[in-house]
């Protein structure tokens, strides 16, 4: 009896689910709700606290702040100048004020202005003279060639854009692969429980037997060395239990990077909530359609692409020559000023503007380096397209062999337990010796892990179908929003 008892001890000792006040392990809690641990409940925590997640989501921030300095420059500018000659023989004060306008469609701006003088100026400066009330002004520049379809400033706004869809597809690309991976920690633990209860259970038969190996040798029936047998048997099962727990425990704190509490806190799931069975690894259902655009990795090639081709359209852009028109209108109002009547009518003027380098260097070779930064973009587009067709159909082949090891193991395992049964029955009637009814016992739960494993494995596949696929719903991430 003391082998039952040993045997009970080290099960209770070995039993507590949840870790508590572990130095170096993560914060665990106990949860009260005694309902069996879902991949949907992982997947839902995951997704709402996972650090990279958050991560990811706070350099989607940055990029839209980014694009917000980038449109900056078309803000409107308001100055305002003033001066005033405080010695000399002319006693000329002139302010003014300013406000101009970039054009969003063109190179160009437009502009206001209100100018008003007082005081005598040299000739050289007689354009500072205005009537009493001062001189209104509105003009613009309109760019002909160069910076007419693009130019510095609103290339940098569209390349900012660009950055804001890479943002939000590498957080889209960093969502899928930490649910991948809180699905495959997730499947891990319901494997390593699973197994666990398993070689609990054989040893527990070993145990059942104990007092009948006893109570036989008492009797005589049976040699004193039966029960040496039967301990040393006993030692082998408990080295079993002892080494499927600790792999338990360690699949439980690698799940608490993926299953946390309210406020974020990793939580070390209590061995309580562990599923019965092992349909609990049958939880992701991949939808069959699959889009190429659809993956992140794919959408950010295109959009580098689509960089690449708007500093080609800017490389072109300062090839052209410059060929700007300006025009203003300006009305002094008021009594007339010290600079005389003159400035009383309408005025009106228009200008061109030309200008063009003659090597223009800088501007080809900015040219030829986004060509070939775009033929090589197009290379790596191609290649990546027949990279995921391929990991997907491989996928694919992989989803289809672990059906068929499951049904193949299923088959092997209800032939080992019947097998394990029977013996049993031979060993209580005397027909069997204490060896071969062992063999048959650990063959059934050796068969019973390896279809636990097949069913991990048709499980892993399908969540990394899922995840090539970049289902978003299978893997739980519908409602997290861009």
């Amino acid at each position: 009896m003391r082998i039952v008892i040993g045997m009970a001890a080290l099960l209770s000792a070995a039993v507590p689910a949840t870790v508590h006040g572990q130095e170096g392990s993560p914060q665990s809690s106990v949860n009260e709700a005694a309902l069996p641990l879902t991949l949907q409940e992982v997947l839902r925590s995951s997704a709402r606290s996972a650090p990279e997640i958050i991560a990811a989501l706070a350099r989607n921030r940055q990029a839209e702040a980014r694009a917000l300095t980038a449109q900056g420059a078309f803000d409107t500018v308001f100055a305002v100048e003033a001066r005033s000659r405080t010695l000399g023989y002319y006693d000329g004060t002139e302010i003014a004020g300013k406000t101009e306008q970039p054009l969003s469609n063109n190179g160009g701006y437009v502009y206001g202005q209100y100018r008003a003088s007082r005081g005598d100026f040299p000739i050289y400066e007689d354009k500072s003279y205005t009537n009493r009330l001062g001189e209104l002004k509105v003009g613009g520049l309109y760019s002909l060639l160069r910076d007419r379809l693009i130019d510095a400033r609103r290339s940098e706004f569209r390349l900012a854009a660009n950055d804001i869809d890479i943002a939000r597809f590498e957080t889209r690309a960093t969502s899928i692969g930490v649910q991948a991976r809180a699905v495959e920690a997730y499947q891990k633990w319901v494997a390593a429980g699973l197994k666990l209860k398993a070689y609990e259970a054989l040893l527990a038969l070993a145990g059942g037997r104990t007092d009948g190996i006893e109570r036989q040798v008492q009797l005589g029936a049976k040699p004193d060395i039966l029960l040496t047998e039967n301990e040393a048997n006993l030692v082998r099962r408990q080295a079993f239990v002892v080494e499927a727990r600790q792999d338990f425990r360690a699949a439980a704190v690698k799940l608490s990077l993926y299953y946390r509490s309210a406020d974020g806190t990793p939580v070390v799931v209590d061995e309580a909530r562990l599923p019965a069975d092992a349909t609990a690894l049958d939880g992701i259902r991949s939808d069959p359609a699959f889009n190429l655009e659809g993956r992140p990795d794919f959408a950010i090639m295109l959009e580098e692409i689509d960089k690449a081709t708007v500093k080609l359209a800017l490389a072109r852009n300062d090839l052209m020559p410059r060929l700007d028109l300006g025009g203003e209108v300006a009305k002094d109002v008021g009594p007339a000023g010290l600079g005389g009547t003159n400035r009383t009518p309408l005025e009106m003027i228009v200008g061109i503007t030309f200008k063009i380098p003659l090597q223009n260097r800088k501007a080809k070779g900015k040219l030829a380096e986004t060509r070939a930064k775009i033929d090589e973009l197009s290379v790596k587009q191609q290649f990546l397209a027949e990279k995921i067709r391929a990991e997907v159909t491989a996928i694919g082949i992989e989803v289809d062999t672990a059906n068929q090891l499951v049904a193949t193991t299923e088959k092997e395992l209800v032939l080992a337990q019947r097998l394990a049964s029977a013996e049993r029955r031979r060993f209580a009637l005397g027909s069997s010796d204490f060896f071969l009814v062992n063999q048959r016992e650990e063959s059934a739960t050796n068969a019973e892990v390896k279809l636990i494993e097949a069913q991990a494995r048709i499980a892993a596949a399908r969540a990394e179908l899922a995840a090539a696929t970049a289902d978003e719903d299978a893997l739980g991430l519908a409602a997290i929003s861009e």
